[in-house]
């Protein structure tokens, strides 16, 4: 991460599920100056240092940047409540509460866009970037045998430790999701950022919430006509996760502003990060 970025912590009451709310200790970074924006990161194999490596910096020659880790993330705490989209977008709203970033812009990748999308659904957002965007389809073709793997006693845990195992085992899977061959300092990331027991307790948690029998749980395409903020959909066109045709479609309903990345895959930041920094910096400008 670039020297400029601080890393800080600060504690968030969190909902318990009882009625009543723990405190966890979330993790974040902060570099630049100007307006805020914060950046939300995916689920599982990522983290504030991981999709946002290259554009925390790039991004702070010109704002007041903020990467948290989610729970169960990177240095941030375990929450001891399931993880569910709705623990996020809480996690979300207490930071923007806790640092006073109700004005900030909000830029989220994959899980993360999802979270970013539900608050400025619900509240105010001057600016939103969307990349690899969660939450914006009903289904997907990996959704059934993820269901199954998720309901099949210790084949989930089994999976995740296999991911995690190595680093060539992270090359192998970040293979399959990026648009070519992950770069070496990616592939050292994502196993640093997986290593803790958390992620794989988070991911397995996040995963049963959403992937029902019959579709996955989060789909906002239904309310994408409330959507006030001014919006940027990002994508790339190999996505395996979530098809670009998603945010294609999302941009089309809303007016929004749309940038498509030939050949790449669910990593964009990752994998294009001057393209990508450049197009984002061009929107919110």
């Amino acid at each position: 991460m670039d020297v400029r970025a601080s890393s800080r912590t600060v504690g968030l009451p969190l909902p318990d599920g009882r009625g009543g709310t723990d405190e966890v200790t979330v993790r974040y970074l902060v570099a630049g100056e100007g307006p805020p924006m914060v950046l939300l990161h995916g689920i599982g194999l990522d983290a504030s240092d991981v999709s946002w490596r290259h554009t925390l910096p790039a991004l702070a020659e010109t704002h007041t940047v903020y990467a948290l880790d989610f729970p169960g993330h990177g240095e941030s705490g375990h929450s001891s409540r399931r993880y569910t989209t709705a623990l996020f977008r809480a996690t979300l709203e207490a930071f923007l509460d806790a640092l006073d970033l109700h004005d900030a812009a909000l830029v989220g990748i994959s899980m993360g866009g999802c979270v970013a999308l539900g608050h400025a659904l619900d509240n105010p957002v001057e600016k939103l970037v969307l990349v690899d965007s969660y939450g914006l389809g009903g289904d997907a073709g990996w959704r059934p045998s993820a269901w199954a793997l998720l309901r099949t006693p210790f084949a989930h845990s089994a999976w995740w430790q296999t991911v995690g195992a190595t680093r060539t085992t992270v090359r192998t899977h970040l293979d399959a999701l990026t648009g070519g061959a992950p770069s070496a300092e990616l592939v050292e990331d994502v196993y640093q950022a997986i290593q803790e027991r958390k992620v794989g307790r988070a991911v397995a948690s996040w995963q049963r919430s959403e992937f029902r029998a019959t579709g996955l749980k989060t789909d906002y395409r239904d309310r994408l006509d409330e959507l006030d903020a001014e919006t940027l959909f990002v994508h790339g066109t190999a996505d395996p996760l979530i098809p670009s045709r998603w945010s294609r479609r999302a941009a089309e309903a809303t007016d929004a502003e749309l940038a498509l990345f030939d050949g790449v895959g669910h990593w964009l930041p990752r994998e294009q990060p001057a393209a990508f920094n450049e197009r984002v910096a061009a929107f919110l400008a």
